[in-house]
């Protein structure tokens, strides 16, 4: 099985801790696993490195047997502990704790009191005004869980892409060792490159599908679909889905007097050949539409007339920015990150450290804003004396203000090459306080790119309120990049959203929002989305060259002048 990263690990040290909370182990126990699991999301090196050097208990608060327990987390996935502890305490309890408000204690209480230990029981005692006659409950806190429970319901079902994609990873390589499988591969929600994954599954080419196993993968959770040779292109198909396209798709093969099925295409009764997917669609008359975009969101009409978009690919991008460094809240120095960059074979690294409002991430004072500066025009000249072409631009991650004015003064603005504007506070304001903020910061002419859009945390944090309509159309007025923030627990501004974007005329920037060396490649899954999103190359700003993005900048600069 594929090791797994810093916050999946954190993830399951949470479960752990909520696990022995509620069977009633002391406090200080639970502490210790939610400090242990706090360290690791602020982690700013692979979790990987520390466990192969032996470095975890530097870590403070984790001692010999917390370093145990995340070692094994990390190499297998699981624990003894946790293991034991899934079977004491039912997930639906569990899944009461992620409610906002509810804690041990009220959970204990609704279940000796009530008999609720799951979220379908609760949402029943709610809707009946039952849960507010309930002791340290209240009106107030039954109507705030009812309004949570959709997104909790969602969180407790479904898994971030790289946790999904580790543990498909994990399951192709247990099918393909069973007798007779010819060939095995990712399907559903992971194929689809979904921003979350509910349903886990891989598709199975063997002569006798009868023999494989239902499920399999880590804690057989991944559902398998098999089937035989002949059906290689209909089964790799339905096993991707979505429902949505396969409706659509059947829909236009009625049309042509086909017939499609997961067992393979006919037309008068008689098997049509298709050898692949792409022959499949050829058969159709139809273009070829990549796994992204198979939502049913009109892709096999775009299809049928060949205007599908000419999709951004992993190859397109030329470098990278918004990143941090050990200036703020990184764990990487400037060099090391600007080195780990061209490694990666890219252009250009777009340093984005903190600004000085972000106090708790370190952010820039004006001294180090300027000690940066120096330092990064020192590397340039180095870059340029030995002929490495190679560049790495002033950014800077400025928080919006409350008022929706950026940080620093202009004369310090002026400076950056490029300002990524992203709102790290202030979420609970109304909608029309939230989207006049923003709007303000997208309308200042330094403002260049808006930072991860909705600050949503996928599966944690659900965005703030926002018209992005508004939002979208005035970053398309200012000539404001929107960025698609590609950092796996963000993955926003949602795919769902490109669209509007690409009406707009608004260009969109693929950005890992890096805190180390290894969280660089995650732009990859920024890429997966824009291509989700059917975003084509031309519209991404760091598919430009070094040279055109510098004279992009500089237009913008002077622009603001």
């Amino acid at each position: 099985m594929p090791e797994l990263d810093a916050l999946t690990v954190a993830d399951l040290l949470d479960e752990l801790g909520d696990r022995l909370e509620l069977t009633g182990e002391p406090p200080f126990k639970v502490r210790a696993y939610r400090s242990a699991s706090e360290l690791l999301r602020q982690l700013r090196v692979p979790l990987a490195d520390l466990v192969a050097q032996r470095r975890l208990k530097e870590m403070p608060g984790i001692g010999e047997a917390l370093a145990e327990k995340i070692t094994s987390l990390h190499k297998k996935g699981s624990h003894p502990t946790l293991e034991r502890l899934r079977e004491e305490v039912p997930d639906g309890v569990l899944d009461l704790m992620r409610l906002p408000g509810l804690g041990p204690k009220k959970v204990q209480l609704l279940r000796e009191q009530m008999g609720i230990s799951n979220l379908d029981a609760l949402e029943e005692a709610a809707r009946k005004g039952k849960l507010a006659a309930a002791k340290g409950i209240g009106a107030k806190l039954e109507a705030k869980l009812l309004a949570a429970l959709p997104f909790v319901r969602e969180a407790a079902s479904r898994m971030r892409l790289p946790q999904a994609d580790a543990a498909v990873e994990a399951a192709l390589a247990e099918v393909r060792m069973l007798p007779g499988v010819l060939d095995a591969w990712p399907a559903g929600d992971v194929r689809r490159r979904c921003e979350t994954a509910g349903e886990l599954n891989i598709a199975v080419c063997m002569p006798d599908p009868a023999s494989a196993p239902e499920k399999t993968g880590p804690g057989g959770r991944v559902k398998v679909s098999a089937f035989k040779p002949e059906a290689r292109a209909t089964g790799l198909l339905f096993a991707t889905g979505s429902a949505a396209h396969l409706a659509a798709l059947t829909a236009h093969a009625n049309t042509k007097g086909m017939t499609l099925t997961a067992a393979g295409l006919s037309k008068d009764g008689k098997p049509l050949p298709a050898e692949s997917e792409a022959d499949l669609y050829r058969a159709l008359e139809l273009a070829y539409i990549e796994p992204e975009l198979r939502e049913g969101r009109g892709e096999v009409a775009l299809a049928a007339f060949n205007k599908l978009p000419d999709l951004v690919q992993t190859g397109m991008i030329r470098g990278i920015l918004h990143s941090h460094t050990t200036y703020s809240d990184g764990g990487n120095t400037l060099e090391q990150m600007a080195e780990a960059v061209r490694a990666l074979g890219l252009e250009y690294f777009g340093v984005c450290d903190h600004s000085q409002s972000a106090a708790y991430a370190g952010g820039l004072k004006e001294d180090r804003v300027k000690t940066q500066h120096e330092e990064i025009e020192r590397l340039n000249q180095k870059y340029e004396k030995e002929g490495v072409k190679f560049r790495i631009f002033k950014g800077i991650e400025s928080d919006i203000k409350s008022d929706g004015a950026l940080d620093y003064p202009e004369e310090i603005l002026a400076r950056f090459d490029f300002i990524v504007a992203s709102v790290h506070s202030g979420f609970e304001l109304s909608e029309a306080e939230q989207t006049a903020r923003v709007v303000k910061a997208v309308s200042n002419p330094r403002t260049t790119i808006l930072g991860h859009p909705t600050g949503r945390l996928l599966l944690r944090r659900p965005g703030f309120a926002l018209d992005l309509e508004k939002v979208i159309a005035a970053c398309a007025k200012h000539g404001v990049v929107v960025e698609i923030n590609a950092h796996p627990v963000r993955l926003d501004l949602d795919w769902r959203w490109h669209a509007k974007a690409l009406e707009t005329g608004a260009m969109l920037s693929i950005n890992p929002d890096s805190h180390h060396q290894g969280e660089l490649p995650d732009y990859r899954y920024g890429v997966d989305m824009a291509r989700k999103g059917g975003v084509p190359g031309a519209r991404v700003l760091n598919t430009k060259t070094c040279a055109e993005l510098a004279a992009y900048f500089e237009a913008r600069r002077k622009k603001a002048t």
